[in-house]
């Protein structure tokens, strides 16, 4: 049986209180079983993500007992997050992602196209990160099935949460960026082009691959507006902004890079990535964020979040220098 990471187990029960610990003494069964319903041995250490393990693995490639075809078992804590991940590589079929190979959605498992262990995060140039990133978009961007959840049923729930956000918490945020934001939700979420999503693009979800030069994993599974994705990938990439001299400038580079790459509207990107700001800026008030749950850090963070959410946030001025609406 595998040995669950300590890391990973610690972060899961953390996360996800008993329930969580509860099916962490499963998972060793969970997969040894699927092990023998797919006909695989393992090939290597156990990995993890934020929310499940990767266990290497090679399977049959044939009815002979050979076993040839490199793979990875991926088992994920139940959640309805995960739920459309699979749905997501059944319709790109390797297309720019990892391809499915089995699906046990039960057991939230699946066994994927291994992909190498070296990520675009990897790569230092951050106009080839994002190149690569805006690319894929452009290939994910397939016709929608009708299963798939459409992120436009969100947008009512992203407006008043970002209203509820704006009057119960202690924040300095300029009405007219939280505005924007909600603007955004109301505006650009409730009418979305039906085309597949992925839904989290950041540069650890890229992956090298052998069949293709790189292979996106870790889907959402959404359908909707490809722009939404530029605003997860700036997420990602605030970090190596900070300190920048001209923290504008090098964010709208990045969305320039990614909406031409992507072949989007730039103002849909930048407007996308203004509401995924604004939005950050919030939750690291209310929750924290994975690099900072409290103190300095976080104070700081947050201070920089805000600091980019108004950058991204596009004032029309007046002829007498004041904003519409005011005196």
């Amino acid at each position: 049986m595998i040995d669950v990471p300590e890391v990973f187990a610690r972060s899961t029960v953390e996360r996800e209180g008993e329930p969580g610990a509860a099916w962490l003494a499963e998972l060793p069964g969970i997969v040894d079983e699927l092990l023998g319903q797919w006909e695989c041995v393992r090939d290597g250490e156990v990995m993890h993500g934020g929310v499940g393990v990767v266990v290497p693995v090679r399977r049959r490639a044939t009815e002979s007992a050979e076993l040839a075809e490199s793979a990875v078992l991926k088992v994920s804590f139940p959640h309805h997050g995960n739920v459309h991940e699979p749905d997501a590589f059944e319709v790109w079929g390797g297309r720019g992602a990892v391809q499915l190979h089995e699906r046990d959605d039960q057991r939230f498992a699946m066994l994927l196209e291994r992909a190498q262990a070296s990520a675009l995060a990897d790569v230092e140039d951050g106009d080839e990160v994002v190149t690569v990133a805006g690319r894929l978009s452009r290939r994910l961007a397939v016709p929608a099935p009708p299963g798939l959840p459409r992120l436009r049923e969100q947008a009512a729930g992203w407006e008043e949460q970002l209203l509820k956000d704006a009057q119960e918490l202690a924040h300095t945020l300029p009405r007219d960026v939280v505005d924007t934001a909600v603007a955004t939700a109301r505006e650009l979420g409730r009418v979305q082009p039906d085309v597949v999503v992925h839904g989290d693009l950041h540069a650890r979800n890229i992956l090298r691959g052998d069949r293709e030069p790189w292979l996106a994993v870790d889907p959402k599974g959404y359908a909707g507006d490809p722009a939404y994705d530029g605003g997860t990938l700036l997420k990602s990439r605030a970090l190596t902004l900070i300190g920048v001299d001209d923290l504008r400038g090098a964010a709208h580079r990045v969305l320039d890079v990614f909406a031409e790459t992507g072949e989007l509207d730039r103002e849909r990107v930048r407007r996308w990535a203004q509401f995924h700001a604004v939005q950050a800026a919030f939750w690291g008030r209310r929750h924290g964020f994975r690099v900072a749950r409290g103190g300095f850090r976080l104070d700081r963070l947050v201070e920089f979040v805000d600091h980019l959410a108004e950058s991204l946030t596009e004032r029309r001025w007046t002829a007498r220098g004041h904003r519409p609406g005011e005196r």
